[in-house]
């Protein structure tokens, strides 16, 4: 005899069952609790992440002097002398990489990239409303090249899926959790915090993070969605005095702080594959992004200051006739908006992805030197370029 069968006749009263949304309520809490205990069983552990040291060449390279320059300035001061490796060759950080700019600044300020008076902060959403289009390798690589040339960078990270904050090694669900992504700091329900307390440092020296987590959706179903697109420029120039550029990689949805970003932004960089059905993707996103866009200009009464728009060709293979072709069209359609650097189809970036690092991050260890150097020569030039629009912007010789 079934349960149920059994209840009628004994006459014993059922228990209603959970609401679905209790049910998954409780489950999530349950799975929250259990990966908090696993202790990394489940998800990677919360290792130390340290960035790479740079040897005398590099050093000098990111610098702008000569290797003979670097190695004078160590003689004439012993404090500056970094340890040595196994082979007894120099290594240096980032960090006394940045106080040797600091002392070449003394006499030339053009080895500080710092802004000065009167430079506004550079706002860079990296964005595309198609998935897997190279925006988060885009967006983590060029807040890391900025931050190796001497610029002090805050990455925010506005997708749900974290990616950016997985490269950074954070991991949202244990690391970061609910009220500590930017709608934290521009809900309104009593709950929100300054983005000042939300940002938190990163093991890349110069670079502080925003992390993703899925409590990011939750905005785009909260009250007063409209005041939030607003805010987001708020939130960003709140903490703005500390910082030369904001990189923020948007969500793939055009949701309200994507919106927002974009309308705070001073840079939009448009990630395109250079396929045929990518463009027909392409062509439907950028017509729903301006009319979204405009309504929330439009709402706010005045224009944001763009100083550029430029679209970055990603997973791209120069050999390949057909994506000749595509890019060959964006440059008739765009001409000068379209960057004249791509982002190669690398398997180096690949292998340090899979490994959850960047290919600064990587070094040439466990890669094929020659792959890797193409890989950060076609990096380095791409994300030059976009430092070059942040000099213009800022009025400076690139």
């Amino acid at each position: 005899m079934s349960k149920a069968a059994d209840n009628r006749i004994t006459g014993r009263k059922q228990a209603s069952p959970a609401p679905f949304d209790a049910v998954i309520a409780a489950h999530a809490e349950a799975l929250t609790r259990q990966l908090a205990r696993a202790d990394g069983r489940f998800s990677p552990p919360s290792v130390p992440r340290a960035l790479r040291r740079f040897p005398t060449g590099e050093a000098a390279r990111l610098i702008g002097i000569t290797d003979a320059y670097l190695r004078q300035l160590i003689l004439s001061d012993e404090a500056l002398e970094p340890e040595k490796g196994p082979a007894g060759r120099r290594l240096f950080t980032l960090s006394q990489i940045n106080d040797l700019r600091r002392r070449l600044a003394r006499t030339r300020p053009g080895y500080l990239h710092h802004r000065r008076a009167g430079e506004h902060l550079q706002v860079i959403a990296v964005t595309n409303v198609k998935g897997r289009s190279g925006k988060t390798t885009a967006a983590a690589h060029l807040a890391q090249y900025l931050a190796l040339q001497g610029f002090r960078v805050l990455a925010v990270d506005l997708d749900p899926q974290a990616a950016l904050s997985g490269l950074f090694g954070c991991r949202p669900e244990l690391d970061a959790g609910m009220g500590r992504t930017l709608y934290g700091a521009v809900r309104r329900d009593g709950a929100e915090r300054p983005l000042s307390e939300i940002l938190r440092p990163t093991h890349f020296p110069g670079i502080d993070l925003v992390p993703g987590h899925l409590e990011l959706m939750a905005c785009e179903h909260g009250a007063g969605p409209e005041g939030i697109v607003g805010r987001v420029a708020g939130a960003l120039a709140s903490v703005g005095d500390d910082y030369d550029v904001v990189v923020v990689d948007c969500s793939a949805q055009l949701g309200v702080l994507t919106l927002g970003a974009l309308s705070a932004a001073t840079g939009i960089l448009v990630t395109v594959q250079p396929q045929r059905l990518d463009l027909a993707g392409l062509s439907g996103s950028l017509r729903m992004t301006a009319d979204l866009l405009g309504a929330v200009l439009r709402d706010a009464g005045g224009a944001p200051r763009h100083d550029f728009l430029r679209y970055l060709v990603t997973c791209h293979e120069p050999a390949d006739g057909p994506q000749t072709q595509v890019v060959g069209l964006l440059r008739a359609l765009f001409g000068e908006q379209v960057m004249t650097h791509a982002v190669p189809l690398s398997p180096a970036i690949a292998e340090a992805g899979a490994a959850g690092r960047t290919l600064y991050e990587a070094g040439r260890e466990g890669l094929s030197r020659q792959a890797y150097d193409r890989a950060v020569e076609a990096l380095d030039a791409v994300n030059a370029e976009i430092a070059g629009e942040i000099a213009q912007a800022w009025g400076r010789a690139a």
